[in-house]
């Protein structure tokens, strides 16, 4: 688990100048500590910091070819690299370490582009190969590995595994894209291929994009997707026996490293299912980490001790303060575009303990999309039936009169809340769904942005990144294609997001036996009723875990990982969020509505609405705007990185 970064010239050969492209390296020092590495020639500088786990004595990066006109700089892990290794070596190619790394070079050589679809893992790496003139960039096909990049007004090409080294760069503009603070606070964060600023994008799961010298940047090319076809005919039994051998072989593969690790382990299905599949794989006991809350309407520590009694791990465990806010700075410079997942508190806390005792750890991330696990996902089945029964211009006229003046219920169950089950109806399955997800809804959005923002939007709503990817779902079964969304914008954007920079922050590799791409593909053909069954979510993984887990861990109500915003920003946190959200620096922006900015905290902090969610979405804007967009550029924001040839 690595940190790369990068300077290319696509216009000519201009010398990099080294100090700038140490200074973009060192930005993610965090991400790599144990090694940095430089590759500097005419027109090109790739940077590396490694976090050494494959191949400790010589997997050093940048990483050559035989005759070094191929150089790699690599983030991830690629899990099925000692299969190709005798399948290279069989082709005349010669290996001088044992590490994954070079097996990139080696297939490069061997397969071009096309190396890609042979790479199971997590993976963001950039290839320069010196005599096509090329430096090639991929992603993993479900973007557990970050990847962003900008071309600059000069011709210079950067890259790098987080915004900060784009920005240490002190070339990139920091001009801020309306678009993706529209798609920010719909969602609360900012939908790939976006970023929050205008020059700078992220290369999409499982997309490639090969820049070359001389000529116009190409548009990046999707490699792979997942296709719900869900025409495989097999009993549950059956299904249960090939899952059981599938996520055997997921878990097995990540478990391969030469230095201490573990789990984490929540108590809820997804990380006790990956700790009793360790359990039975080791020969040792599994290293298990968790937090618990002092607050027991959050704290699932009872249920993960549960799990580590049964197996036997040796399990660590730490109590976090329901009050544990003080990290709100850390994570806006953390995450370097504005990101509004408040479980980021507890994943910053459970991969500090984590990296007190393993380097390596496995987790349950990607479960409830894998599986259909999400409460919503049972909430958006009903509605769906109902949507069924009525053409949508009807359900539009009526269903839209009665969401407009029936009252809002934020305290009641969502099963309850009349108002957001009557928007819903009124809209398209599409429409629906982003509804559901969105923390502030299409009206709110409305009320918040200013005149002036709403014209710079252009009429451009963030429900657009829904129905682009929804039409290249391939599918019309109602739970498949809510899978999908998710799996090209939730998981992408939020979830490994979280975890990517929540781990790299404590020089932690956390790895994903729930989103192998092969068990996402294989799920991906199984009837959707193998998934959500009733009002019982991931019915097949459950069923199949029926030997190895308690019943009250597989079929007790689902809690989350979540942190009591409604009482901080009552309580402890009143005068700060008021201050941040009526303060200065998001007036002087001239983006939002003061009114409107207002009439959230009040309502919240008098306790007639639950304005939570929206609050800490504006909070985690000002603080992005304070800690991030106005931070000074290390020596001189004039750099860029490239020197004219005298």
């Amino acid at each position: 688990m690595c940190g790369i970064t990068g300077i290319f010239d696509t216009r000519g050969r201009r010398d990099i100048d080294r100090r700038v492209l140490s200074r973009m390296n060192e930005s993610q020092h965090h991400r790599g500590p144990d090694e940095g590495g430089l590759h500097v020639e005419p027109g090109v500088g790739l940077g590396h910091r490694r976090l050494s786990i494959i191949d400790l004595s010589t997997g050093q990066q940048p990483l050559y070819n035989e005759d070094q006109s191929i150089c790699v700089v690599f983030n991830g892990e690629i899990y099925n690299y000692q299969e190709l290794i005798p399948e290279l070596q069989a082709l005349g190619h010669v290996f001088h370490t044992r590490s994954d790394t070079e097996v990139i070079v080696h297939a490069w050589e061997a397969w071009g582009e096309d190396c890609v679809h042979r790479f199971r893992g997590m993976f963001a790496f950039a290839l320069w190969d010196r005599n096509r003139e090329t430096l090639f960039l991929a992603r993993d096909r479900l973007a557990v590995k970050p990847l962003f990049y900008a071309l600059l007004a000069d011709g210079s090409f950067l890259f790098g595994s987080e915004l900060k080294s784009l920005l240490a760069h002190g070339g990139l503009a920091r001009d801020i894209d309306p678009l993706a603070v529209e798609e920010y606070f719909a969602l609360g964060y900012v939908a790939e291929p976006r970023t929050i600023f205008r020059q700078a994008r992220k290369l999409p799961p499982a997309h490639m994009l090969s820049v070359r010298r001389g000529q116009p940047l190409a548009e990046p090319k999707a490699y792979w997707d997942v296709r719900f076809s869900l025409d495989q005919p097999v009993d549950v039994e059956d299904a249960c026996a090939q899952l059981n051998d599938r996520l055997r072989e997921s878990i097995r593969l990540r478990m391969i490293s030469e230095v201490p690790l573990g789990a984490f382990l929540s108590g809820g299905v997804d990380s006790s299912a990956v700790v009793a599949v360790m359990a039975g794989l080791s020969a040792e006991p599994v290293n298990t980490c968790s937090i618990a809350f002092d607050d027991p309407a959050f704290n699932e520590a009872a249920f993960a001790q549960q799990v580590a009694d049964r197996y036997r791990t040796n399990h660590h465990c730490e109590m976090v303060a329901s009050d544990d806010f003080d990290l709100i700075d850390t994570l806006a410079r953390l995450y370097d575009e504005p990101y509004a997942d408040s479980s980021a508190i507890p994943t910053y806390r459970v991969c500090q303990l984590a990296r007190k005792h393993v380097t390596v750890a496995l987790s349950g991330d990607g479960g409830d999309e894998t599986f259909g696990g999400y409460r919503r996902y049972r909430m958006h089945l009903m509605e769906e039936r109902l949507r069924a029964a009525l053409p949508h211009g009807v359900r539009r006229r009526i269903f839209g009169l009665l969401g407009r003046v029936y009252p809002k219920a934020d305290w009641a169950p969502r099963m309850f809340r009349a108002k957001t089950t009557f928007e819903g109806m009124a809209r398209t399955s599409v429409e629906a769904y982003f509804h559901s997800v969105s923390i502030l809804r299409g009206p709110m959005r409305t009320q918040l942005f200013s005149a002036a923002f709403r014209r710079e939007l252009a009429g451009y709503s963030a429900e657009e990144v829904f129905r682009s990817h929804a039409g290249k779902a391939g599918t019309d079964d109602p739970l498949a294609l809510i899978q999908y969304l998710d799996l090209k914008t939730y998981l992408v954007g939020d979830i490994n997001t979280k975890v990517d920079r929540a781990s790299m922050a404590h020089s932690l590799e956390v790895r994903e036996p729930l989103m192998d791409h092969e068990l996402v593909e294989w799920m991906a053909t199984q009837s959707s009723s193998l998934k959500v069954r009733g009002q019982e979510g991931k019915f097949l993984l459950k069923k199949a875990l029926e030997p190895s887990l308690p019943q009250d861990i597989l079929y007790r109500p689902k809690m989350g990982f979540a942190v009591p915003l409604a009482r901080w920003f009552r309580g402890p946190l009143r005068e700060r969020v008021r201050d941040a959200v009526l303060g200065s620096r998001l007036a002087e922006t001239g983006w939002f509505n003061q009114d409107y900015l207002r009439h959230l905290v009040d309502a919240h902090q008098s306790g007639v609405r639950d304005y939570s969610s929206p609050l800490w979405t504006v909070l985690m804007f000002e603080a992005f705007l304070r800690n991030v967009l106005d931070a000074p550029v290390s020596d001189s924001a004039l750099v860029t990185g490239m020197q004219a040839p005298a």
